[in-house]
């Protein structure tokens, strides 16, 4: 059973992440920063700025200073590696990346996030950047941040900015609501799959619908007598109440039958990692006819549905879902560790003093 990368891009537009501004767009919108899929290039295309990029490019500086792009996370979190992605960009790539964060609530401008009072923290060092590649830049800082600064020198362009971490939801946010917890926004995690040939299951949990049978879950045709499934982590131990499974454009290999499973946090620590046998796990829905491109709509009653911290969906016998969304209540144990998780990565470390700001009006000058 392989296992699936649990952490996501927190600046992926599939959580309402966003490019407020940017130092400069010249040759190339800051928008296309966070566009998903990877970027494409097709020489010869040229419109009144020059040729046609798709990705972030400014223009060739002939002063001191660097550029800069101010994005926020959609779903704010503990960043563990940012990717520069500089493909296509050979001759005029920066030469020079790094990457400051911050952390603040609200939803304040970029002339606010900018001002001399937000405290930003660089948690990336400048680090020489390659051409026409995937610049993967690791951090080591553990707190959680809402925003990020892309500084780039003197000049050049990034095609993609890729802020991989784990979604660190603030708990006050469920405070009297039925949430959807197995949600990535919410927390939470695909940990195993038993096959990711086509697409990873981590898709399973993304917000919003798929747009087309890429955006699902799809495993390679079974020519055996097993079935798959995926291993998923909720944000918050839950009384859970409804389980959707949506096999949106799957028409022709969407999975027949699906069975839900579930452990408590103390159960799931009990199993000591092995994920590939179902012992030791409790029926929440069982096995249960699906149709294909349908969204399926399952209320859970079995007694065993409270207290859950993780579940299994098992997908029978092969095939293709789209999306898989638990809905339930946080139980007290649940948002009291939802809530230390929380505290402890908003911590402060104290006062810094990183490099001046930008100047939210125009090009930084150094």
């Amino acid at each position: 059973m392989p296992e699936t990368r649990a952490h996501h891009d927190l600046a992926s537009r599939w959580f309402g992440s966003s490019v407020l501004a940017a130092s400069d767009e010249s040759f190339g919108l800051k928008e296309n920063l966070l566009v998903p899929g990877e970027a494409v290039f097709e020489p010869g295309h040229y419109d009144h700025r020059g040729e046609i990029v798709d990705g972030w490019e400014t223009g060739r500086r002939r002063e001191a200073g660097y550029d800069w792009a101010l994005i926020r996370l959609g779903a704010p979190g503990r960043i563990t590696q940012v990717d520069l992605d500089t493909s296509f960009f050979t001759g005029n790539y920066p030469s020079t990346g790094w990457i400051r964060a911050c952390a603040v609530t609200g939803y304040p401008s970029p002339a606010e996030l900018l001002a001399d009072d937000v405290d930003w923290i660089e948690v990336v060092a400048p680090t020489e950047l390659d051409g026409d590649t995937h610049n993967l830049l690791p951090v080591s800082d553990g707190r959680r941040f809402t925003h990020v600064l892309v500084c780039v020198a003197p000049d050049g362009g990034v095609a993609r900015v890729r802020v991989h971490g784990e979604v660190i939801p603030d708990p006050a946010d469920w405070a009297g609501l039925t949430v959807e917890i197995s949600g990535a926004e919410h927390g939470g995690r695909v940990i195993r799959s038993s096959d990711d040939f086509y697409t990873p299951a981590q898709v399973l949990i993304m917000p919003h619908q798929a747009r087309a049978m890429g955006e699902g879950w799809e495993t390679r045709r079974r020519r055996d007598d097993g079935h798959d499934s995926a291993v998923i982590a909720l944000g918050a131990a839950s009384d859970l109440l409804l389980l959707e499974v949506d096999t949106a454009h799957f028409k022709y290999n969407a999975s027949a039958e699906i069975e839900l499973l579930g452990v408590s946090a103390a159960e799931f620590a009990s199993l000591s990692g092995d994920l590939d046998s179902v012992e030791g796990w409790s029926t929440l829905l069982p096995r249960t006819r699906l149709q294909p491109d349908t969204r399926h709509r399952f209320r859970l009653t079995a007694p065993r549905r409270h207290d859950v911290a993780v579940v299994r969906i098992e997908a029978y016998p092969d095939g293709g879902l789209s999306r898989v969304r638990l809905f339930g209540t946080p139980t007290a144990a649940g948002l009291a560790q939802a809530e230390r998780a929380f505290r402890t990565a908003s911590a402060s470390a104290g006062p810094t003093d990183p490099p001046d700001p930008p100047d939210p009006t125009g090009r930084n000058r150094e």
